[in-house]
């Protein structure tokens, strides 16, 4: 079966794909990928995983750091039991 084609009409489009390929030894295709993915996630509002986790390592969110199991006890209530 086939792979599914995308069609770019724009020649600088085209161009830019090709060149970025060729300089980072990827596939048109994979560029292609990776530029989408990355605007998504910017369009989207999202920050991405590795900024994510980057950021926590940091520690420049100090001020949203939580206690987890405060929250936990907070949430527990004691079952009663089984009725027999």
């Amino acid at each position: 079966m086939a792979e599914p084609q995308l069609s770019v009409r724009s020649a600088k489009a085209r161009d830019l794909a090709h060149r970025l390929a060729r300089r980072e030894n990827r596939s048109i295709a994979d560029v292609v990928e990776r530029a989408l993915e990355a605007y998504e996630e910017r369009a989207a509002g999202r920050e991405p995983p590795a900024a994510f986790y980057a950021r926590l390592r940091s520690g420049a969110d100090t001020d949203t750091d939580i206690d987890l199991d405060a929250i936990i006890r907070e949430g527990r209530q004691p079952h009663s039991g089984p009725e027999l």
